[in-house]
């Protein structure tokens, strides 16, 4: 495949993005297909890590003091983590490396890890992104050394004398070689690898802890030696097995739920023969035939990030508060920095049910109208017993989207021209074919305005 169709163009930017602008949508018809990859690609080069300025002054020693001390450190970390939230959807929703954005995302949900200390969500956030599309051998050690991740999976805890299993458990089961490729002898022993790993508590530093670490013989997947963490990871990443996983994982997030085992064969080859290298095995997949193939079209669900970002970046959205950002994703269902566990979103299926459909079909018009949305509230376990207080006091809460959505640089966009076909083309990514004919008298008359308003308030808008 040389050249792309418009449709095709948009599913491409749909997947290794945030979507795409009808402007840049017109530049770029009848680019050729290597040449569009490759500028995604160069953008991403040129980013920004987030770099907030939390005080280092804030929280040490805090520890050891009052418990109401502990509570305002407390206080200060989880509004510390949605500032980081919300700097991050704002990114996403302005950067043009979104080829990179949307990468950090993927790993953000691979290597999921829930911290309290924002120091460490955000110096983790950093190397997903810096990362993101380099080696994983570097991206994985490098995770698996930052201080969050010790953290959330008690890798801080492991010791010598009494080794603690569920890093080197997850580290296997959800982050390399999957369920069925290692034994529980396996678990024990690399377990015993990575005694010793820690962190100085409130910085971000990696310490190595040799007094805690077991430098006796290990035998780990058929080979025995003095092996330490960084050995354990080299082993794994010489199975065969882990680019697999991987590019089955890959395949589910930016081509198809539903996995085509040739296909995701043909990129763990690759991925496996380039020593891991994300970038390239990604290129593949972008510039790959199949990938353009109408049944990878129109056929994944939005995440609700990708939904939110997605319309900021189509609209031109601000808000007049960064807490209706965090709202939203409450109310649709997925927290950055806040998975519901180590394995991360579900994704797919999982993300709608009968209450975040209602919600997903009612935001665009709340969010281009400044209207009002009721909720009934969906909450992190922290929130829980202050929603369950509201849910008691009444039955929905009410919540104003104040946003600005910047209409005249998005109408500026489009031809004067152009056609209701074209613009249900632009809006719905699934091939509605007859149905398309009948949506259009559906449709009311109204001006080109009101009537994005109804295409990015049906069902087919949240497919992509």
């Amino acid at each position: 495949m040389e050249r792309l169709s418009p449709r095709q163009i948009q599913h491409l930017y749909a997947r290794a993005g945030f979507g795409i602008s009808y402007n840049e949508l017109q530049k770029l018809n009848n680019k050729p297909l290597v040449k569009i990859v490759k500028d995604l690609f160069e953008q991403s080069n040129d980013y920004s890590s987030i770099d907030l300025n939390f005080s280092l002054e804030d929280v040490q020693g805090k520890e050891m003091m009052s418990e109401e001390n502990r509570k305002e450190l407390r206080k200060f970390f989880k509004q510390s983590t949605e500032n980081l939230n919300t700097r991050w959807m704002q990114q996403m929703s302005i950067s043009n490396a979104q080829l990179r954005e949307k990468a950090t995302l993927f790993w953000h949900g691979h290597f999921a890890c829930r911290s309290f200390n924002p120091i460490h969500n955000q110096q983790l956030n950093n190397i997903m992104r810096n990362l993101a599309l380099g080696n994983f051998k570097e991206l994985l050690i490098a995770v698996s050394k930052s201080p969050a991740m010790l953290s959330f999976l008690n890798n801080q805890q492991n010791r010598k004398n009494s080794p603690n299993e569920n890093f080197a458990r997850e580290l296997m089961e959800l982050f390399t070689i999957g369920r069925g490729n290692y034994t529980e002898n396996d678990v024990k022993e690399s377990a015993r690898a990575f005694t010793g790993w820690g962190f100085t508590p409130f910085t971000t530093d990696f310490v190595f802890r040799t007094k805690q670490h077991d430098f006796g013989s290990k035998s780990f997947m058929g080979q025995t030696g003095n092996f330490n963490g960084e050995d354990i990871i080299e082993i794994i990443l010489k199975r065969k097995e882990t680019a697999l996983f991987i590019c089955r994982k890959f395949y589910k997030f930016f081509v198809n739920e539903t996995v085509n085992e040739q296909h995701i064969k043909q990129l763990a080859d690759h991925f496996y023969e380039s020593n891991y290298n994300i970038g390239s095995t990604l290129f593949l997949m972008f510039t790959a035939d199949w990938f353009y193939a109408s049944e990878n079209i129109g056929v994944n669900i939005k995440s609700p990030v990708e939904f939110i970002v997605g319309l900021n970046r189509q609209f031109y959205i601000s808000y007049e508060s960064t807490d209706m950002l965090l709202f939203l994703q409450k109310a649709l269902g997925q927290v950055l920095f806040y998975p519901p566990n180590v394995s991360g979103w579900p994704g797919g299926k999982n993300w709608i049910d009968s209450s975040t459909l209602m919600y997903r079909l009612k935001t665009p018009s709340v969010i281009l109208n400044s209207g009002i949305i009721e909720i009934a509230g969906k909450a992190d376990p922290e929130e829980e017993a202050e929603i369950a207080l509201m849910k008691n006091q009444s039955p929905q809460i009410q919540r104003k989207i104040k946003a600005v959505a910047d209409w005249d640089h998005f109408l500026q966009d489009l031809p004067q021209s152009i056609s209701r076909e074209q613009l249900i083309d632009y809006f719905l990514a699934p091939d509605l074919n007859k149905r398309k004919y009948a949506l259009l008298s559906e449709l009311s008359e109204s001006t080109v305005k009101e009537l994005i308003v109804q295409l990015v308030s049906m069902p087919e808008y949240q497919l992509c």
